[in-house]
Order: structure tokens, then sequence, then C-alpha cells
């Protein structure tokens, strides 16, 4: 039998619970891909369904992990889309386990994209879930369009600094809340203003904003409200506890929504068009080796990071 190194939890809990070991690797099935990951990358969500199970659905042994880039290694019967030794990226099965922190995944084919081909591994792994959180949020669900005013909170993070990017994309006047430190690189992204919110309350300082992305949760989607325009849209990330009342949108004339997203293939190929045209590059903040996954979830539940953490598999 077959086996590969993961990083698996055997009790939900502080970091301390990753522990890496040798386990049964995984045969595709019809339509699913085998893909030898070298780089995984590391997401909020992946400590927070650490620490509680949260709402995963879990397989026999828990793979923590979405973000992947690596090379097909075997197809299933009824692939057309790829083929062994074909560089991909992806972020699948998301809500439901994919493994990410493994030397191997399988999932459906097209819940993957190839590889940008300007992009590492580990800058790849840096960019689907975040990436399609991003997009899906800004393009699916608010349709952000050129002379949009857009405000993004928590901008110099994993999601907020690609949201930048997109927007600018799609031609947006960007607005990013972030630490003072921060506000250099923001720029360098096409911010057209930043707020520093340790020292401004962003809620007095603009207004008839059309899209507010909120990466940040707590009370900042309350807070928000006020300043999108009458028909605007505050689309909330974190967690569908901190979306406002309804009746205050419903009050002030602006839409609501929590988005939670979704494995995308077309998605994967709008953003490495994106990365392949200039418009779009990811930060790596830090990269340290799948043996390290605690060590990366401890630095991540700081909140300092200015981009991703990647863990290097293979």
């Amino acid at each position: 039998m077959s086996t590969m190194l993961a990083v698996t939890v055997s009790e939900w809990g502080a970091p301390e619970v990753l522990r890496t070991e040798r386990i049964a690797r995984p045969e595709p099935g019809l339509t699913e891909i085998l893909v030898r990951v070298h780089a995984a990358g590391v997401n909020p969500v992946d400590w927070k369904t650490r620490a509680s199970g949260a709402v995963i659905t879990w397989g026999e042994t828990p793979i923590v992990g979405w973000d992947v880039s690596g090379t097909v290694e075997a197809v299933g019967a009824g692939v057309t889309l790829f083929q062994p030794g074909d560089e991909v990226y992806g972020m699948p099965a998301f809500p439901h386990q994919a493994g990410a922190y493994a030397e191997y995944v399988v999932a459906p084919a097209r819940q993957f994209a190839p590889k940008p081909e300007t992009l590492s591994h580990v800058e790849a792994a840096a960019l689907p879930l975040a990436g399609l959180t991003a997009w899906q949020s800004l393009v699916d669900t608010a349709d952000v369009r050129a002379g949009q005013r857009v405000l993004i909170h928590a901008a110099a993070g994993g999601v907020g600094h690609l949201a930048v990017q997109i927007a600018k994309a799609r031609g947006a006047y960007v607005i990013a809340t972030a630490r003072a430190d921060k506000h250099e690189f923001l720029r360098s992204l096409g911010a057209d203003e930043v707020i520093d919110y340790t020292a401004v309350d962003f809620a007095t300082a603009i207004g008839e904003i059309d899209v507010v992305l909120d990466a940040f949760g707590g009370d900042y989607g309350v807070r928000s409200l006020p300043v999108l325009k009458r028909g605007g849209y505050l689309v909330v990330l974190p967690s569908g506890e901190d979306l406002p009342p309804a009746e205050d949108a419903q009050a002030l004339g602006v839409r609501i929504g929590w988005n939670v997203v979704e494995p995308d293939g077309h998605g994967l190929r709008e953003l490495a068009a994106l990365v392949a045209s200039g418009q779009l590059r990811v930060r790596i903040d830090t990269v340290l080796p799948l043996a390290d996954a605690a060590k990366a979830h401890a630095y991540g539940e700081l909140g300092r990071t200015t981009g991703k953490i990647v863990l290097q598999v293979i």
C-alpha cells in the first residue's frame, strides 16, 4: 500500500494538536485527479477548524488545509482536462475535507485549474482560497464595476490584498483600512485611499460607498452600513454572525450578505488571467516546511501577517 506524509488532527484545540504522520495515499476515482502537492496555503479557516472542528465534514482521518499547488500524478476514469505531469492549483472540496497539508490530494478535476505559469508553486498555493473568496465576493456577488467606490477592511491580509487588486482591475476606486505600517504596501497594489483604523474612525472619514468587503468581522459590518449609499452592498466574510440586522440594512436601502467561498475552476482561470496580465500578484509573508504546520498556525493566529503563509510540502 502506498503511503504519504500528512498533517492530521487527533483532537480539536491549540496548534500543538497538529501532528505529522504517515497514512495511506488516496487514489483517484471517477472524474478525480491525484495531485502531488508541492505547496499548501495556510488560511484563517484552517486554524479555526483545527481549534474547534467547526462545521467541516471531516474524513476518517482529519487532515487540515484546502489550498494546493502541485503536479498531476494520476487521473481517474472520465478525466479529460488534465494528464499526469500537468501543473495545477486549486481549493478542492471546501467546505468538506480536502487534506491539503499532505504530500498528495485527490479531488474532482474541475475543481482545479492550470497553475499560472509565472507563479512558483509556493505563490500559486497562496492564491486559491483567498483569491476565490475575493473574486466571488466582489465579482459574482457584488458585481463591482468601473467607477464604483469600494471599501475593503483588513486590506493587507490574505483576502484583502487580493481584493484590492481585483477591485482595481474592475476599474473601481478602492479605499482600504489597515495599520499605518501597511499603507505603503497597499498603495503599491493600487489602493486609492488608505485609512489607519487604529487612529481614525473610518465611518466618519468616508461615505457614498458602493461596496464594502468586510474581511475583519466583529462590529465592522454594523459600522460599515452608514457609509454605503442606497443600493450599496455589504459583503461579510468571517461569519454569518457578523452580519448587521436585516431590518437595519433595509431601513438604509442597502443589501447585505455573508459569502462562503466555493470550489471554482472557472474563477481560478480568471485569477490566473489577472496574474498573466500583471494585474494580480500574491504577497508571501512566510514559508515553512510541512512539519512546522503548528508554527504556521500559531503565527497566523497573531493576526499580523501581510499576505499569506505557505507550507512547503515537496
